[in-house]
């Protein structure tokens, strides 16, 4: 796939663990079936079998709605640490090889975010728009950030996640949002930045 090209998918209902080791820290354990949103062209991907290891590295967002459910966003970036083609036992780089481009990973993005801390900074949105009122958020994408100033956000509003806003030539857009109220969140977001 290309670079700036995106895929979107379903989760099926999966299991998501968590166990407080302090209390900053938590282990989490996810499994669960992914599925493509559409279909894949035909002839492409890689073949059945083949697997991935990647590193999550993610702002989770959550607010409590009851005493048994919230909401949840999460927005953050995925490292690639090595891959096993179909067929084959062994991964692409051994387990040393992983640690140390994990720690390499770390350190390049420890570096990245001293320098441009505005990758990490979320920007709260309150707005009216054709008389309802909005309460939310605009987490940055961190890859899509530069010179102090990030061009993709991921956005929430009302407990419920609307989508990315993307700065584009054309202005700012999200994916099956009214272009006015994306015009409104994308101003809040332009004078954030100024």
């Amino acid at each position: 796939m290309q670079i700036g090209h995106s895929h979107k998918w379903y989760y099926d209902k999966g299991i998501w663990k968590e166990t407080k080791v302090t209390p900053e820290r938590w282990e989490i354990s996810y499994a669960v079936t992914k599925r493509r949103a559409g279909h894949a062209p035909e002839g492409s991907g890689v073949p059945v079998g083949t697997g991935y290891h990647w590193f999550i590295l993610s702002h989770q967002y959550v607010e409590k709605l009851n005493a048994d459910d919230y909401t949840t966003s999460m927005v953050g970036l995925k490292f690639k640490l090595a891959h096993k083609r179909a067929g084959k036992a062994s991964w692409s780089a051994s387990d040393k090889a992983q640690r140390q481009h994990l720690i390499g990973i770390l350190q390049g993005l420890i570096t990245e975010l001293e320098q441009e801390p505005e990758k990490t900074v979320p920007i709260p949105l309150a707005f009216s728009y054709r008389n309802k009122d909005y309460e939310g958020v605009a987490i940055p994408v961190m890859s899509s950030c530069a010179h102090g100033v990030c061009q993709q956000l991921d956005i929430t509003l009302n407990h419920e996640h609307v989508g990315v806003l993307r700065c584009t030539p054309k202005g700012w857009r999200i994916t099956g949002v009214p272009q006015g109220l994306v015009n409104v969140i994308g101003n809040l977001v332009f004078e954030w930045y100024e």
